[in-house]
């Protein structure tokens, strides 16, 4: 059945593609948008903000724990049931109040995930779309793992969703999600293993604060299994039970649930981009400059499916905004992306931005490498944090700080005002000339440089 011509014809109704369109209907353009799932995206109902509100309990419980005795009496426990009810308050409501604000902008709406069926067509709904520009914008989902048993795997969703929590749980990989999963569930009470392949968890984090952090977890209780590689999950009578191997040897490990926290993946293999003459790689669909396709001039990706960039909900909304402008004034802004910082949420938050140690010294002639334990300082001491150090890099010949890794209490908020100094392109003796509140947490970023 032939179904409606549009002017754009938005996959995803994430960030980014909430932002195209909302802009190009604004604009007067005749919109529509689809998701497969419920509207709103992945941040915001089953991402970042349920994860962070879940997190805020473990992180009064964790200061409560640091500061018994000292302090601080009595016994302070999670109620899972509880907190996921807090947790609700925040989601539930997000599909019908996104779908309220596209339809009162005048955007036609499809709950299905469309395919394409040539360079400007799509098939959804049972109907074929005719549009004068497509715009992808729909995330990542979860790498699927091909091991027998794969189907008893759950993923963050479930995670986030749980009801009541595993007495011992598996996490099937160590990178950002399954470690912070990892951290929350052992605070909550959980028996935690997590098991990755590779020798250490958070790849493309400084391998030196990881390592302290690696540590710290498990003294929090958290076992690791490095080196494992995983062949099956089997379904026992009252457990699962994780067959691996290590060494040419192979293991077990049993449990209430496995989580697959093995990374994500750009959500593109429902699209049949074939069809539309669209190019791809394992980071997303090709794009240009302009976030236009390589190969298709009708199509535009942003946000986590394009292979610009690291998957982050504000690089997507960055985005999002570049290709609307690009719809309505034909291709006159690049994407410009600028020094991006990344957090790992764990109790303490690991946080990074700019060059590692090893790029720095692959980039300039010479560096100067900053890196200290800092538990003796002054705001670790008051609120009795057993870890907290430092990795600040700079260009010797210019001075310019050009890297900065912190693992500590409030690192997610302090690696902000280093981002800032990279961005600015500021010395070390700027940023320690800088008056900043005292005694704070930013305020010790002086002593760091």
């Amino acid at each position: 059945m032939e179904g409606k011509k549009f002017d754009v014809f938005v996959i995803g109704s994430g960030v980014a593609g909430q932002t195209v369109a909302l802009k190009c209907a604004k604009a007067g353009m005749r919109v529509a948008i689809a998701d497969n799932r419920e509207f709103g995206g992945t941040c915001a109902n089953r991402g970042c903000d349920p994860k962070k509100v879940l997190l805020a309990a473990t992180e009064a419980l964790d200061m409560a724990q640091r500061l018994k005795g000292k302090g601080i009496e009595g016994n302070l426990k999670i109620s899972w049931k509880k907190l996921q009810k807090f947790k609700g308050s925040f989601t539930d409501s997000i599909p019908a109040r996104t779908e309220e604000k596209l339809r009162e902008a005048g955007i036609k709406l499809y709950h299905q995930s469309p395919s394409f069926e040539g360079n400007q067509s799509l098939l959804v709904e049972g109907k074929k779309i005719k549009a004068e520009k497509i715009v992808v914008a729909t995330g990542y989902e979860p790498r699927k793992l091909s091991v027998k048993g794969s189907k008893f795997l759950k993923t963050s969703d479930d995670f986030l969703n749980l009801k009541k929590l595993p007495k011992k749980i598996v996490f099937v990989g160590a990178g950002y999600i399954g470690m912070e999963f990892a951290h929350m569930a052992c605070r909550a009470g959980s028996d935690v293993t997590v098991i990755d392949s590779g020798k250490r968890p958070l790849k493309s984090f400084d391998p030196d604060l990881v390592s302290e952090l690696t540590s710290f977890s498990k003294k929090m209780g958290i076992e690791f299994v490095f080196g494992g590689k995983i062949e099956s999950i089997k379904k026992g009578r009252k457990k699962f039970k994780l067959i691996y191997k290590k060494g040419g040897h192979s293991k077990e490990l049993k449990a209430d649930a496995v989580f697959n926290t093995a990374g994500r993946v750009p959500a593109i293999s429902a699209l049949d981009l074939a069809k539309g003459n669209v190019s791809f790689n394992e980071n997303g669909i090709e794009t240009n400059s302009y976030l236009q396709s390589k190969s298709n001039e009708f199509v535009y990706a942003c946000g986590d499916v394009s292979d610009n960039g690291l998957p982050l909900t504000p690089l997507s909304g960055r985005e999002g905004y570049i290709v609307a402008e690009n719809i309505l004034k034909n291709n006159q802004k690049k994407v410009g992306i600028p020094v991006i910082p990344s957090v790992v949420f764990t109790l303490p938050h690991l946080a990074s931005v700019g060059y590692s140690e090893e790029e720095a010294k692959s980039r300039y002639k010479n560096v100067v490498v900053k890196t200290n334990d800092a538990t003796k300082w002054f705001n670790a001491k008051r609120v009795n944090a057993s870890i907290y150090a430092y990795k600040v890099i700079l260009n010797e010949r210019t001075e310019e700080i050009v890297g900065a890794h912190l693992l500590g209490p409030q690192a997610a908020e302090t690696i902000n005002i280093m981002t800032m100094a990279i961005n600015q392109k500021m010395k070390a003796d700027e940023l320690q000339a800088t008056l900043f509140t005292y005694p704070s947490w930013t305020n010790d970023l002086k002593s760091m440089v």
